[in-house]
């Protein structure tokens, strides 16, 4: 960040600061911007959150929650020397993207039912099967997803950093990568005191396609025998290209 806009954010900031007194909440915070635009040429965005404290102490942690699905996590087998199909679990609620930021370690200054109640960090994350199964599935199932999402960037593994900037102003930058899905996101800010969450506030940022890749998805949607023709044509015709030019080379 330039000097000039570190500049702009203290003033931006110290401006929230000032009109905490006028509020019932101590804990103020907003985003740089609330709409990711998701285009043909989209590599990822980076959102800063930025806000303030009417009272000094206590840590900040912000998660991050992307829009909730049901996902089905399948086991593949070897046999003959063939992979196929194996067991599987359908977990309810999985949240598509999800991230966490803290002031320090969340481990250092919460316990795990506080944590659990909250969804503070993945091993806290509420994935439920859709049926009852053994914990020992369950746990080996959920920790398959877990990773799985984890090697997609979709659950970084590393907690974010919140910065204070003074003793009331803090700020963090919220990385989004390029595969993240369309739909409205959830940011929490919670302040913890001694245990407990005594202050949060929650913010919602849409991912949206736009242009060309908006209009493809409404094609792929609403023509998916087409869609998946023209795929196919067009698939054949650069093997195909690619072919003579191999052979001219």
């Amino acid at each position: 960040m330039s000097r000039a806009a570190r500049a702009g954010l203290l003033v931006v900031l110290v401006l929230l600061a000032g009109g905490l007194a006028a509020r019932a909440a101590g804990l103020v915070a907003d985003l740089s911007h609330h709409l990711i635009a998701i285009t043909t040429a989209f590599t990822g965005s980076d959102v800063l959150l930025f806000g303030a404290l009417e009272e000094t102490g206590g840590d900040v942690v912000v998660v991050v929650t992307g829009p909730r699905t049901n996902r089905t996590v399948r086991q593949r087998e070897r046999m003959a020397g063939v992979w196929l199909p194996g067991d599987e679990m359908t977990f309810t609620g999985v949240p598509s993207f999800y991230a966490v930021a803290a002031t320090r370690p969340i481990e250092s200054f919460t316990t795990p039912p506080l944590r659990a109640r909250h969804e503070m960090g993945v091993a806290s994350l509420r994935l439920t099967p859709v049926a009852a199964f053994d914990p020992h599935r369950i746990a080996r199932f959920r920790e398959a997803l877990i990773t799985l999402q984890q090697r997609n960037g979709l659950y970084p593994s590393a907690t974010g950093e919140v910065s204070m900037l003074g003793d009331r102003l803090f700020r963090t930058t919220l990385a989004f990568p390029a595969n993240v899905a369309s739909g409205p996101y959830q940011v929490q800010v919670l302040r913890v005191v001694a245990n407990q969450v005594v202050e949060a506030q929650a913010s919602i940022l849409t991912v949206s396609k736009v242009g060309l890749e908006a209009d493809l998805t409404d094609f792929a949607q609403r023509h998916g025998m087409w869609y998946g023709l023209v795929t196919l044509v067009l698939a054949v015709t650069a093997g195909w290209l690619a072919n003579i030019a191999f052979r001219r080379s």
